[in-house]
C-alpha cells in the first residue's frame, strides 16, 4: 500500500513537472482521472494533498480557484525517481500534455459566464485569469441570449487579441 501511494505521488509530480504551469484543481483531476484514467479520483486527491503537505507541490488560490504547481523540491524528487514510472506511461503523459497543454491553459485562463438580468437582458462576464491575479475583468450587457452565447463561445479564441487591443487603445501614448 505504501509503495502504491509513493508511486501515485511520483506520477502526480511527473505530470505537474511536464505541465510546467500552475493548473487548477479541476483541470488536474479531470486530466488525471477523467480523460486518461491514470489514477482513481480518490488516489489523485490524496496524492495531491500529501504533496502539498510535504512542500513538493505549491497550492495557491485566485478568483475562487485552487491552483497547483510543482516546487523546486518536487522537481528534484522527480529528477531522481522518474525512472520508477514505466516508460510507456511517461510517453503517454508527455504526449497528452504536449498535445493538450495550450487548450487546457486557455480553458483555465479565459473565464466566461453569462446570466439573465431581471429586465430580460444578459450580463456576460469575460475574464483573463492567471494563477496570481485577474488580468482583465470585463462585463458586457447584451440584449439577447443569442448574443450572450456568441460572446461566451468566442471568448477563448479572441481573449488574447481583445486584451492586446484594449491595452494598446487605452495605454498607448500615440493614440
Amino acid at each position: 500500500m505504501q509503495e502504491l501511494d509513493t508511486q501515485n505521488k511520483l506520477l502526480m509530480l511527473f505530470i505537474l513537472d511536464k505541465f510546467d504551469l500552475p493548473i487548477t484543481d479541476n483541470a488536474l483531476v479531470e486530466m488525471v482521472t477523467g480523460k486518461n484514467d491514470w489514477l482513481p479520483h480518490l488516489d489523485c486527491q490524496l496524492a495531491i494533498g500529501d504533496l502539498v503537505d510535504t512542500n513538493f507541490v505549491y497550492q495557491s488560490y485566485q478568483d475562487g480557484h485552487r491552483y497547483y504547481s510543482i516546487t523546486p523540491n518536487g522537481r528534484q524528487c522527480v529528477s531522481h525517481f522518474y525512472h520508477n514510472i514505466p516508460q510507456s506511461l511517461q510517453r503517454e503523459i508527455s504526449e497528452y500534455i504536449k498535445k493538450n497543454r495550450m487548450n487546457m491553459r486557455r480553458n483555465q485562463e479565459y473565464f466566461r459566464h453569462y446570466t439573465k438580468n431581471p429586465d430580460g437582458t444578459y450580463t456576460v462576464t469575460l475574464k483573463i485569469i492567471d494563477p496570481y491575479q485577474t488580468t482583465l475583468d470585463l462585463k458586457i450587457i447584451v440584449s439577447s441570449e443569442q448574443s450572450a452565447k456568441q460572446a461566451y463561445t468566442k471568448w477563448t479564441e479572441k481573449a488574447a487579441r481583445t486584451y492586446h487591443w484594449l491595452h494598446e487603445e487605452l495605454l498607448n501614448e500615440d493614440n
